[in-house]
């Protein structure tokens, strides 16, 4: 019984963050579309570094309400420097995108890009939860996505959202599997659920109560780093 409160409190949490996520404005996406490499290290570092990786997500990704250091992508950067890897991480991260909006950016993304990434880390589909659309609709475009990345070559990781039992059990149950399925089908590696030990945490999160403090960002890099080092060329696949 306890387990199910817990994690009955912990998925009404995560309603709240998806809130919080949809809520960004189209400004946002307007101004990734229209720039090149803006959000993440400019042209000459990515040229330069041995590996590229794209961080291309939401807000959870673009670091909502933090310093420019302090996002996702810039932490992710240096705790793969510091594992000794000559790495690059582009922020590609859009507040307020649906796995569709990111399908229609994907190749812009893509093609601005002065060289071909060697990981692509996808995570999307919370906001397809706020908006209420169906699982097979996040499904088809989390599919496409990855069909795009791999007819380019590019290796792909795959970080998981979860769905909130307010919406019902059927809705959960084929949400929650889009991931897991993603990754067993198209070979992926997988890191189930991108806000793990931090939901309901106020410690680890903004004043909002719902977005990643600098302190959450933390925690997230040093809980992914290893899937991402090992889904890296050079390293043992991660796998599903």
């Amino acid at each position: 019984m306890l387990r199910t409160l817990v994690s009955y409190g912990l998925c009404i949490a995560l309603l709240q963050l998806l809130i919080a996520c949809g809520a960004a404005s189209d400004d946002a996406a307007t101004s990734e579309q229209s720039g090149s490499v803006e959000n993440g290290t400019d042209t000459a570092e990515i040229v330069e570094a041995d590996l590229l990786v794209v961080a291309f997500g939401d807000s959870l990704y673009a670091g909502y309400g933090l310093d420019q250091n302090e996002g996702f992508a810039p932490e992710l950067e240096r705790a793969l420097q510091t594992a000794g890897k000559d790495v690059r991480v582009h922020n590609a991260g859009v507040s307020g995108d649906t796995t569709a909006a990111g399908l229609r950016r994907i190749d812009f993304v893509l093609d601005s890009l002065p060289r071909k990434p060697d990981l692509f880390i996808l995570g999307l589909g919370g906001n397809d939860v706020l908006r209420g659309l169906k699982p097979s609709e996040t499904r088809a475009n989390m599919e496409a996505m990855v069909k795009k990345l791999k007819d380019r070559d590019i290796p792909i990781m795959l970080t998981g959202m979860l769905a909130p039992p307010n919406l019902g059990k059927e809705f959960s149950d084929e949400f929650n599997i889009v991931f897991p399925a993603m990754a067993q089908k198209y070979d992926t590696a997988l890191y189930p659920f991108f806000m793990d030990g931090l939901v309901g945490k106020a410690d680890l999160l903004l004043d909002d109560g719902l977005h990643p403090s600098a302190a959450g960002i933390d925690l997230i890099v040093e809980k992914i780093t290893p899937t991402v080092l090992s889904a890296l060329p050079g390293d043992e696949a991660a796998g599903g």
